[in-house]
């Protein structure tokens, strides 16, 4: 069995999600070999889709390269809670199976005057947002959280995942819904589930590198469903798995950068990965009270090399135009080097929002 040092499989991971110092070649590139991009509306620096874009493309990325890729190339498609490729939607929809729960199902079909009003509407005048569609259900969507009676957002939601809805694009922050004919391709085909899911399977094990055999999936799978090379970690125990491309890459010369990563990074999504592979000790605080909060509401990781180093606590004040940089937290004592470098990335990130920093900090970046 192939026996890796945790250096080796750290450099084989920040490799695999493009966060050396090679970095991908445009953003469609990018999204293409990630699988995927989480949307998620906390935006206390920017939001997820954009911080992991900019992250890996540098301060050539800009939002709107992002939303011209969705609404006028089509390169890329938002369904339901991710951007992908929409060279990938076929696969995303032969496995529908994997992201819909039998009651939903069965909600759908309580619903089946409602559903047909949707299509109906959507058919003659979509592209239409959430607010422009009425609910005419039957039967009341019920849950215990905030999608409780949200009736036409769930059959929206839901219709998107079985493939009789597309999402278009956005009018502001609101989403616009139509009919898949009018957002995927005209020559679309649907494989079947087990083609489509060992398809899904080795292009999630490259963009990672290196998992886990398997996993409890959190939202979207984040093992490696059985395939690669099996591994051991040095220092860790159990099984892994490395893609072979990845492996291979490794004999190649690592260079390395410093990044400033979301907390919904593929790099830390997985926290127990992060802990065994990096060390790295991470739980998103937002939900947390202010006074149980050890890194920050909406902490970043920061990655130095092959290594992820500390967090990043600020904040970006939009009115006053200002990066609020309340800590920066160590996870052990920094060199100057590492110093200097998670400054200038510091400064690199308010280069890209705009913003002036405003907090104490290490070098001459700092007002």
């Amino acid at each position: 069995m192939i026996a890796l040092d945790r250096e080796q499989a750290r450099r084989i991971a920040v490799r695999a999600q493009l966060l050396d110092a090679c970095r991908p070649d445009s953003l469609v590139a990018m999204v293409d070999h990630l699988t995927l991009l989480q949307i998620d509306p906390t935006a206390a620096i920017a939001p997820n889709v954009d911080l992991v874009s900019w992250s890996r493309l540098g301060d050539g990325y800009d939002h709107s390269d992002l939303r011209f890729a969705l609404e006028e190339e089509r390169s890329l498609v938002e369904h339901s809670s991710y951007i992908r490729p929409m060279d990938d939607i076929g696969l995303i929809l032969a496995t529908a199976r994997d992201r819909l729960h039998p009651s939903a199902l069965e909600w759908i079909d309580a619903n089946a005057g409602f559903r047909a009003d949707v299509l109906g509407l959507l058919a003659a005048e979509g592209p239409l947002t959430a607010a422009e569609v009425p609910d005419t259900s039957q039967v009341p969507w019920q849950s215990s959280g905030w999608t409780n009676d949200k009736n036409v957002d769930r059959m929206l939601e839901l219709l998107c995942r079985t493939g009789e809805v597309a999402i278009s694009g956005r009018r502001g922050k609101f989403r616009t819904w139509d009919v898949p004919d009018r957002v995927y391709p005209a020559d679309l085909e649907i494989p079947s589930y087990d083609d489509a899911r060992a398809v899904l399977d080795a292009r999630r094990l490259t963009s990672l590198g290196i998992a886990r055999p398997t996993s409890k999936p959190q939202g979207e799978e984040i093992g490696a469903a059985g395939l690669g090379e099996p591994c051991v970690v040095e220092g860790t125990d159990g099984e892994w798995r490395v893609d072979p491309d990845a492996l291979a890459a490794a004999e190649q010369p690592f260079e390395p950068r410093t990044a400033l990563l979301s907390p919904f990074d593929r790099l830390v999504y997985d926290r127990e990965r992060a802990l065994e592979l990096f060390d790295f000790d991470y739980v998103l605080e937002m939900y947390k009270p202010a006074a149980k909060r050890r890194w920050g509401y909406f902490a970043l990781p920061i990655l130095h090399g092959d290594r992820l180093v500390g967090k990043l606590d600020a904040k970006v004040d939009r009115k006053a135009r200002l990066l609020r940089v309340f800590a920066v937290h160590e996870d052990f004592p920094w060199d100057p080097a590492i110093g200097d470098a998670v400054d200038a990335e510091i400064g690199a990130l308010a280069e890209w929002l705009g913003v002036v920093i405003a907090g104490e900090g290490y070098g001459s970046l700092w007002q």
